[in-house]
């Protein structure tokens, strides 16, 4: 859901994309700035300190937009790129579930429900983009959706609570698109056997 919000505010980003480019001109420093405040945050949740993790990850979701804003403003567009922002978010929400874990706030079994539900819904749509079928948007629990849960219950001090709602969240859009991408994985081959598609 957020981030067909972000589709429709392609001007403000454009914006932004353009006058941080003044400051760094490089897409993958800010990737890797983003990474870091990630990093930070999961030390922070260690340490016991959810509303300070809580904004550090305000810091890394603002920078995960900016990267993509730069690459555009300055036609830097480019699949390794992408792999290594991708990458680095699936290893930054690692870093993150880890503080969690470690800073002993919800039982760990929790912490790796929401872990790999979350990389499963990752893995799903890309998954589905490699056999032809967009999955963007599909969902209530994109990682978008997810870092907002856990930033807004980080900063009231109840990130016990963010991480249920995750595992609640991911469950379902992981269900959701995969009942998605075998739908329309079974009406292209039906069409490809020569049977009319289903209504």
């Amino acid at each position: 859901m957020l981030d067909r919000l972000r589709g429709s505010l392609g001007g403000v980003l454009a914006s932004l994309g353009s006058k941080a480019a003044k400051v760094i001109p490089s897409p993958t420093a800010w990737t890797l700035i983003g990474f870091v405040f990630a990093f930070l945050a999961s030390v922070f949740y260690v340490g016991g300190d959810q509303p300070l993790a809580g904004l550090l990850l305000i810091l890394s979701g603002l920078f995960d937009v900016i990267d993509g804003a730069v690459a555009r403003a300055t036609s830097k567009i480019s699949a390794r790129g992408a792999f290594l922002d991708s990458t680095l978010d699936r290893v930054s929400e690692l870093l993150v579930f880890l503080g969690i874990l470690l800073g002993n706030y919800v039982s760990p079994l929790f912490v790796l429900l929401a872990l790999a539900l979350s990389l499963l819904v990752s893995y799903a749509r890309a998954k589905g983009d490699a056999l032809g079928v967009d999955l963007a948007g599909i969902g209530v629990g994109e990682r978008s959706e997810r870092l907002v849960v856990l930033i807004a219950t980080s900063l009231l001090g109840i990130v016990w609570l963010g991480v249920l709602i995750v595992v609640a969240l991911a469950l379902l859009t992981f269900v959701e698109r995969t009942i998605r991408v075998s739908r329309a994985l079974g009406r292209t081959q039906k069409v490809a056997e020569g049977a009319p598609p289903p209504l």
